[in-house]
């Protein structure tokens, strides 16, 4: 998740929003993005969907199984729908997105997929809270 952070506190710098992700698989690191929506003027360019397009292309084929995604906010609904298709094996996310993340519009992740929340949350809040008290 370490990682991760790094990641989003590098697309905070690019006035990005700051989130970032790592997708990892046998303990070494196979993707590693963050936000680039602003950069490519793209509403898809999240760090996950950045991440699993890495992470695919590295691995030669479309399913992450075997695959650990860590990602320093909730996926969205959008992001949760590619997590889904991808069948990635595990999420690891630090804070939560009570207004838009996945959970809360009940948006489906894979039934085999493994999620583990709030790891280095007060972290990632952080960086979140930062970043948009910089833009008010």
């Amino acid at each position: 998740m370490k990682k991760a952070l790094q990641e989003a506190e590098i697309a905070f710098e690019k006035d990005e929003i700051p989130v970032g992700a790592v997708i990892v698989v046998n303990n070494t690191v196979i993707a590693r993005t963050h936000n680039l929506t602003e950069l490519l003027h793209d509403v898809t360019a999240h760090a996950e969907m950045q991440a699993i397009t890495s992470a695919a292309n590295f691995l030669g084929g479309k399913y992450l199984k075997g695959c650990t995604l860590y990602v320093t906010l909730e996926p969205c609904q959008m992001c949760a729908g590619a997590l889904y298709w991808s069948q990635i094996s595990k999420i690891v996310f630090g804070a939560s997105d009570e207004k838009r993340g996945y959970k809360t519009l009940g948006t489906q992740i894979h039934p085999k997929t493994e999620v583990i929340s709030g790891v280095l949350e007060k972290e990632c809040s952080a960086l979140m809270t930062s970043f948009f008290q910089k833009k008010r």
